[in-house]
């Protein structure tokens, strides 16, 4: 089951798993208020969520993270995500009214991404998470068996025919399609129920 959050000006996500849950993104940082009121309203509480993970390490997409992991939620990191993980940390701390503390990757459940299938599916969530680069190299998408995608600030399909040779968005966009996806959900745009024909 996915919950779509909306707390600040990212969709964040949380899907129930058999065994253990898992957060997808969070609003930057400063907004733990405003995230568990959106919890509250969804009947979601904060030991529900096991995992939290990042499509990738842009600040509006992990200002809670560390908060997050200070109360007990574990961060699910891709291994190609490691090197990017403080990425964000000057402009959090530009602002010092955030009180901000980076993510101590010490504590982070790390793993290879040909390892996702599996670590999932221990979960009680069938899918898998690729590798999706073409916004910042450290971006993944998350795509379920059910055929449901979260592609974080992957560029919509539609986009493809805007551009001149943006061969990366387009092996992105490959890459998703060999899925047959059913319904993607973005970042920051609604979400959309594919179709193969559009």
């Amino acid at each position: 089951m996915t919950i779509k959050l909306k707390y600040d000006n990212t969709n964040t996500f949380f899907i129930r798993g058999k065994n253990e849950n898992i957060l997808i993104d969070t609003g930057y940082a400063g907004t733990l208020q405003a995230f568990y009121k959106e919890i509250k309203k969804n009947n979601i509480r904060l030991s529900d969520i096991s995992y939290v993970i990042a499509t990738h390490y842009h600040p509006d997409h992990m200002g809670l993270i560390s908060e997050l992991m200070k109360l007990g939620i574990k961060l699910l990191l891709i291994d190609i995500q490691i090197k990017y993980v403080n990425f964000s940390n000057e402009i959090f701390f530009k602002d010092k009214r955030l009180n901000y503390a980076p993510i101590d990757t010490s504590h982070a459940v790390i793993i290879n991404l040909n390892d996702s299938k599996e670590f999932l599916n221990k979960l009680g969530i069938k899918g898998t998470i690729i590798h999706t680069p073409s916004h910042s190299d450290d971006s993944i998408s998350i795509i379920l068996d059910d055929k449901t995608c979260f592609v974080g600030d992957l560029e919509p399909i539609e986009y493809l025919n805007a551009y001149e040779n943006n061969q990366k968005l387009l092996n992105d966009w490959n890459k998703i399609l060999n899925f047959n996806p059913k319904i993607i959900y973005y970042a920051h745009i609604n979400e959309k129920i594919f179709r193969k024909d559009e």
